[in-house]
This record gives C-alpha cells, structure tokens and sequence, in this order.
C-alpha cells in the first residue's frame, strides 16, 4: 500500500524555474514590490521608533512617565495601552491596503503564472 497520492491526472504543470525568474524581472511584480515596500517599510520604521520610545521614556524619564492623567491612571498606562492601540490600527490599516492594492496585483500575476497567460 503507497503512502503518497499520485496528483490528480488534471493537474496543472508547475511554472519552472525560468519563468519565476522572469515573472520576478517583470514590469508587473517591480510594481507590486514597490507597493509593498512603500507602505510596510515606512510604517515599520515609524512602529519601531514609537516602540523605542517608549522604552526610553520609560527608563529615563520616570518623573514624566509616572505624570498623573486622571486618578491613578498616568502617562506610562496611557503610553503603554497606546502601543496596542497602534498594533491593531496598523495590522488592520495593513489588511485594507493588501486587500484594496497588493490582492488583485498578485492575483494577476499568479494567474498568468498558472494559466500560461
């Protein structure tokens, strides 16, 4: 008894190694890396630093981090609770631009890809 399945006789041929390489060179995908890249990298970076900051507010501005808000809520809670605030903006922020511009650009390429187009 064979523990591995054939693929199914309709199957579609893989797309070699030659045309990765050309579909990475083309037109098509410069601009889908470039749409990516413009919008993650840029808002990485600004993630980061806000991260950082934080930290070092925390570690080297106490008096200013411990400033009371309201009650006993002060700057270091509203900070902190801000960091994830800004994780789920930007991971939905991230969602609606994949969806809205990177999704149909890489649905046309993938289906080129696979249906020789």
């Amino acid at each position: 008894m064979a523990t591995e399945t054939p693929p199914p006789s309709n199957a579609q041929t893989r797309p070699s190694g030659e045309e990765f390489a050309e579909v990475q060179q083309s037109p098509e995908f410069a601009e889908l890396r470039h749409s990516y890249r413009s919008f993650a990298f840029p808002l990485a970076f600004a993630f980061i630093a806000w991260y950082l900051l934080y930290v070092l507010l925390s570690n080297y501005a106490g008096d200013f981090m411990g400033t009371k808000v309201v009650g006993n809520i002060n700057v270091a809670l509203v900070l902190g609770l801000a960091q994830f605030l800004t994780t789920f903006l930007i991971a939905w922020w991230y969602a609606r631009h994949a969806a809205t511009r990177l999704d149909p650009k890489a649905e046309a390429i993938k289906s080129r890809m696979e249906g020789g187009a």
